[in-house]
């Protein structure tokens, strides 16, 4: 929807060699988006939590090629500042995809350093926050060319709908606060090819909301997130639950509007055992929650069930277990995770995140 021939640069007057960096955060779903058709499309409508503290940070430089006859992409790539190939094959395959929408790409030579603030492959979305990361940059890229993308919510767009095609949790990361990605008659103006901000949806209580996340395992995961999707085509609950996630995201818009706490927290800890049970019924069946993730979760339902407090869990695809709760009781749920929880974490291992402000250039 985005193809473009015409964003061609004059080799006449090339650009100065320059760089973009951008962070973006990675997110949490609290309706998960599992399972997808056609070119990265979501089988149902789904809804996040942007972050804060787990994120990726992006440089793209550029140097003019004055190549006429390139094929197509030159890129150097570097993860945590080593060379990564890998990531080069998977991120020059991706660039050479866009060309259609980015044709002035095979004119530079490009290299991209990156980084994660958080483990790569752990099941904490890391290909959302880079792919989210490279889309920031190539939009950035493309203003700074040609200056096509200064109207701020086309430019969202457009960053959310190639993130998409990167990774599809990736377009939700591209928003502050929280986000909609797939057609929904919860929310006007919602797609199936891009995300839109879910920020005005947020009583209050949910803008001061943390996710702290427990990792259980640094190890990258046995089935990836790709494979885990492709799985759901054969999965006999799959109709149900894309009618499930539908309702469950009516019902979970209301009660984001309302501050309903133990409605929000019920759909959070329903939907991640959701996702793991698909993962157990799929064929063949996997499974990534370990014995400490299921220790944690017991203990937090303890927890909430002695004290009153609403600290509620989710995971992702893999191990690592989400905490989420309100800001105001952040002291007694830190001291919880100190006391009872970080012994079934590896090495102690934890991200104390938030409810973030969305990426930014830096």
């Amino acid at each position: 929807m985005f193809e473009n021939p015409r964003l061609l640069l004059d080799s006449s007057n090339p650009p100065e060699p320059g760089s973009i960096t951008w962070r973006s955060p990675s997110n949490i779903a609290i309706v998960k988006y599992w399972g997808k058709y056609g070119l990265q499309l979501p089988r149902n409508p789904s809804f996040s939590f942007t972050l804060a503290a787990a994120c990726t940070d992006t440089e793209l430089s550029y140097t003019f090629r004055d190549d006429a006859h390139s094929a197509g992409i030159n890129l150097d790539f570097f993860f945590h500042e080593a060379e990564n190939e890998p990531f080069r094959v998977k991120t020059e395959a991706f660039l050479n995809s866009l060309l259609p929408v980015f044709p002035f790409l095979k004119q530079l030579s490009i290299t991209i350093n990156t980084g994660n603030s958080f483990p790569h492959s752990a099941g904490i979305a890391s290909s959302a926050s880079a792919m989210s990361a490279l889309a920031l940059c190539l939009c950035s890229l493309e203003d700074r060319l040609f200056g096509t993308l200064q109207d701020a919510a086309l430019f969202e767009q457009k960053a959310s709908f190639l993130a998409r095609l990167g990774s599809g949790s990736a377009c939700r990361s591209i928003f502050s606060h929280a986000a909609i990605w797939g057609e929904t008659p919860a929310m006007a103006g919602s797609s199936n090819e891009y995300a839109v901000s879910a920020a005005d949806l947020l009583h209050d209580t949910f803008k001061d909301f943390h996710d702290d996340i427990l990792i259980v395992s640094t190890d990258e995961k046995s089935v990836s997130s790709r494979d885990g999707h492709a799985l759901m085509e054969g999965n006999p609950y799959a109709t149900a639950r894309y009618t499930q996630a539908r309702n469950r995201l009516d019902t979970l818009t209301e009660a984001l509007k309302n501050g309903d706490l133990e409605t929000f927290g019920k759909i959070a800890e329903d939907e991640a055992l959701t996702l793991h049970a698909l993962m157990m019924c799929s064929n063949p069946s996997y499974l990534l929650m370990q014995p400490s993730s299921l220790a944690i979760i017991e203990k937090v339902r303890n927890y909430r069930a002695e004290t009153g407090h609403p600290v509620y869990f989710t995971l992702d695809a893999g191990p690592n277990v989400h905490l989420l709760y309100p800001g105001n009781i952040v002291h007694e749920v830190r001291d919880f995770i100190d006391q009872h929880l970080v012994q079934h974490c590896e090495n102690e291992y934890v991200i104390q995140d938030w409810v973030g402000e969305g990426p930014e250039e830096i």
